[in-house]
């Protein structure tokens, strides 16, 4: 069987033979056996198998072993990183970093490291410090299917905020996003959507160089970004604008829903006044913004996608509500 799903490239073909066994039970240990002789992958051969072999495993499902996704991402110098994931995006397994060489592409092992699993009988993996694996010229791939998690994804367009703000976007990215991962029930919502993306853009001075206020465009106006700057100059003079960082913006920006991946993405944009307000108040906006972003999305995609909005727009409520009801530190 497991030579078999190797020569089967294409997720349709692949659940087509998985289907076709009658002791499903059987293919699950099956697949989740030969996954662990992949799962500390030494070259691009054997990542590959073991992306393949997550992807079977998300069609037939992990049982009572913890599901996992592969993942092939960039490191922050650009090389590739590859990795696996469990439902609340803790890393398991061998989390590598790729070099690209004339003859192909092999493990940093100086930038690579080993996650413990709770499914591993080894728990240790002896990573050499230094140097390069095998150079094999071969192409990563990345898992073209999901296991069910939490859907919404909120994250920082800048890394930058006004001082007063730092305290809720920090709780926004830990607490909140945590609270998401562990509460939100995607196995109840369906398969289609994978990410729902909330790129966050905050106003910012840093009375350095970089300095960044956002000024909302009237939604009645419905401004395209050509449209950005000869809006704003009706509005300020340009040495206002160039004294005071002004850029003007919609509040929201909806990008497309990607059905290969499963992911759209949603800017929101905050002007500066947002972080005059008290932390309180500000999780308050912040999780009116949030909610809208879905809700219109949701609007945007129920009639193409096979998903339950309605309850993940209540969970998702639910949670943000009882984060607001907390203390900045709470």
């Amino acid at each position: 069987m497991t030579s078999r799903i190797y020569e089967i490239d294409d997720l349709h073909g692949l659940r087509e033979y998985l289907s076709s066994f009658q002791d499903i039970l059987k293919v699950r240990e099956c697949l989740f056996s030969e996954f662990l002789k992949y799962a500390r992958y030494g070259n691009a051969t054997e990542w590959n198998m073991a992306v393949r072999l997550c992807e079977c495993l998300a069609i037939v499902g992990w049982g009572d072993k913890e599901p996992l996704e592969a993942i092939k991402g960039s490191y922050f110098n650009g090389n590739p990183n590859t990795f696996f994931v469990n439902r609340n995006t803790e890393i398991r397994f061998r989390d590598a970093v790729w070099s690209s060489r004339k003859e192909g592409i092999a493990i940093d092992f100086g930038l690579s490291s080993f996650h413990e699993s709770p499914d591993a009988m080894v728990v240790k993996d002896m990573l050499p410090s230094r140097g390069i694996g095998e150079i094999q010229a071969e192409k990563l791939k990345s898992q073209r299917n999901w296991i069910p998690k939490n859907p919404i994804c909120i994250t920082r367009g800048i890394a930058n905020c006004y001082e007063n703000s730092k305290a809720v976007i920090e709780s926004m990215e830990k607490e909140l996003r945590q609270e998401l991962n562990h509460r939100m029930r995607p196995e109840l919502y369906g398969n289609a959507i994978n990410r729902i993306i909330l790129d966050c853009s905050f106003s910012f001075y840093d009375n350095y160089h970089c300095k960044t206020n956002y000024i909302i465009a009237d939604e009645a106006r419905k401004l395209k970004q050509k449209d950005f700057y000869p809006a704003l100059l009706e509005m300020f003079s340009e040495k206002e604008i160039e004294d005071n960082g002004y850029y003007l913006r919609n509040r929201f920006s909806y990008g497309p829903f990607r059905g290969d991946t499963g992911t759209t993405r949603i800017g929101i944009v905050f002007e500066k006044e947002f972080s005059d307000f008290p932390p309180h108040r500000q999780k308050q906006v912040l999780s009116e913004y949030l909610v809208h972003a879905v809700r219109q999305c949701a609007k945007r995609l129920y009639r193409k996608v096979d998903y339950d909005f309605e309850l993940m727009v209540e969970d998702f409520s639910v949670i943000l509500q009882e984060w607001c009801g907390k203390g900045i530190n709470g």
